[in-house]
């Protein structure tokens, strides 16, 4: 009965009508490119499509519950290639794959903290705080290696099991990257529904002031929202790593962008408070396919840039504009 109720609830939320037309999207879309380019539909390029969402799936989660504060993440991609830098140098220098990845949440998860302390403790802007620590990841992804990117982490059992666990691995057709990347999805979609943890991040991006007020330790609330943040970030990174057998200092470029346009596609608004992170798998897969489709359809890079920006761009002037509706709505 419990478990009725909150389907019910979740479907009562305004924020599923988002959801929905994301999803839509994504069917329309594929219809689209399959009659476009019937290979689009081939079962090889859909499993590609599927493992090519995971990353954006993970930088969505993180920048989905940033915004659901109504803060932003822009060290999001520097932290994805700082984890993909800092596990591959551990690992081609010897040391043990487990204890490498170990290190790598760590360190990433040590940037979501600085975050939360810069914005919710000394009440910097987060697009300047997460300005400066995008800066510092990118010079940590650059100088841990040397100002080199590594070589390849080898084909030993557990390097393997690492590469195999985040990408190449599978179950059928299901590869273990898309199966780890839903698992963290779970987890995270029921904090944010089902915990108090969630119930406050939700509140001090509805209106800081009054969760402050009402008990909400503002402070710990950002630094456990920038930790998740990080943590997705730093599984995407892994990711990243997995699929090139290596670390790239160029790992991670653009990608909080891609997190912003997979959780705004995704229905979660730029102004806070709004959303579910039920929207992040579709708007995630609206990117992946746009980027898998255009590439098919041979469309130069420059015109999928411009086509993908101007889908963001217009997501964001629609949720401003319900947004503003709504309390236009409220007044009369």
């Amino acid at each position: 009965m419990k478990e009725k109720n909150s389907l019910q609830k979740m479907m009562a939320n305004p924020a599923m009508g988002a959801v929905f037309t994301a999803f839509a999207g994504v069917v329309v879309l594929m219809i689209i490119f399959t009659v476009m380019n019937p290979n689009f539909a081939s079962k090889n390029n859909l499993m590609s499509l599927v493992r090519s969402i995971c990353p954006y799936l993970l930088v969505g989660i993180g920048q989905g519950v940033i915004l659901l504060t109504g803060n932003i993440d822009l060290s999001i991609g520097s932290v994805l290639g700082m984890s993909a830098m800092i596990s591959a140098t551990l690992i081609c220098n010897g040391v043990n794959p487990i204890l490498a990845l170990l290190v790598d949440v760590v360190a990433c998860v040590a940037v979501g903290i600085v975050n939360g302390v810069l914005i919710g403790k000394f009440k910097l802007p987060p697009f300047i705080g997460t300005l400066g620590t995008m800066t510092i990841c990118r010079g940590l992804a650059e100088i841990v290696n040397g100002n080199y990117n590594t070589g390849d982490i080898g084909t030993a059992p557990l390097a393997m099991g690492i590469r195999n666990l985040f990408y190449y691995g599978r179950i059928g057709v299901i590869y273990y990257g898309v199966i780890v990347s839903l698992v963290i999805w779970f987890i995270f979609n029921y904090i944010m529904n089902y915990t108090r943890t969630g119930r406050h991040i939700y509140a001090i991006g509805s209106n800081v002031d009054a969760a402050r007020l009402s008990g909400v330790d503002v402070f710990k609330t950002t630094t456990v929202a920038y930790c998740i943040s990080a943590f997705c970030s730093c599984i995407a990174g892994l990711v990243v790593m997995a699929a090139a057998g290596m670390g790239s200092m160029q790992a991670g470029l653009s990608y909080e962008m891609y997190g912003v346009a997979a959780a705004v596609i995704g229905g979660i608004s730029t102004l806070g408070g709004s959303g579910l992170l039920v929207g992040v798998i579709a708007g995630s897969s609206v990117w992946a396919i746009l980027q898998n489709g255009l590439t098919l359809a041979n469309v130069p890079v420059a015109m999928r840039n411009i086509i993908i920006g101007l889908i963001v761009v217009a997501c964001v002037l629609l949720d401003i504009m319900r947004r503003n509706g709504v309390k236009i709505g409220k007044k009369k």
